[in-house]
């Protein structure tokens, strides 16, 4: 069975007046509805990790929960905090990690996390992915981007701001 909006909020609405089954039963439903919201997102060996993490959340969050508020939505927002959390010990992990190896694992969380990157800047215009990415990742100077690309500096400026802003709006809406 998929639940849909009212399922959840039936169940959450229970479950917040004490009903230990319809608790399980939310919490099943709501790790079948992470497991498919993540699949998209991260490597399929971090999945387990993540959806745990995120019912962990849930768990501590449901007090806040307002049943007169759809429920999705309110799953979908810890979903993607502890996605976003996952992404920032991704690169935390990578920046501390910085002379291992360079052969990477195709499970591996870094690599996921890199595809993931690219993912969202083949999502922005090329000319602002570009310069994002020899500004922001290669670390060049505006300058340099500016004579790489043949864009002007305050287009290049432009360009990573615009960009950056669009990213973090995609960011925020998956």
């Amino acid at each position: 069975m998929i639940a849909n909006e009212e399922t959840f909020r039936r169940l959450m609405t229970k479950a917040q007046a004490g009903d230990k089954l319809c608790y399980s039963s939310l919490l099943t439903e709501c790790e079948k509805w992470l497991r498919r919201y993540y699949a998209r997102k991260i490597n399929p060996a971090a999945i387990d990790d993540l959806v745990q993490e995120t019912l962990i959340s849930l768990h501590r969050k449901r007090a806040s929960y307002d049943p007169a508020r759809p429920f999705l939505p309110w799953l979908a927002a810890i979903g993607r905090y502890r996605w976003i959390d996952s992404l920032r010990k991704i690169y935390r992990h990578e920046h501390d990690q910085l002379y291992e190896d360079m052969v990477a694992d195709p499970q591996d969380e870094t690599v996921t996390a890199k595809v993931s990157l690219e993912r969202l800047l083949d999502r922005i215009p090329p000319k602002q992915a570009e310069v994002i990415s020899l500004v922001k990742i290669e670390g060049l100077s505006i300058i340099e981007a500016s004579a790489k690309t043949g864009q002007s500096e305050s287009l290049v400026k432009v360009n990573i701001h615009r960009g950056l802003k669009k990213l973090s709006a995609m960011v925020e809406t998956e």
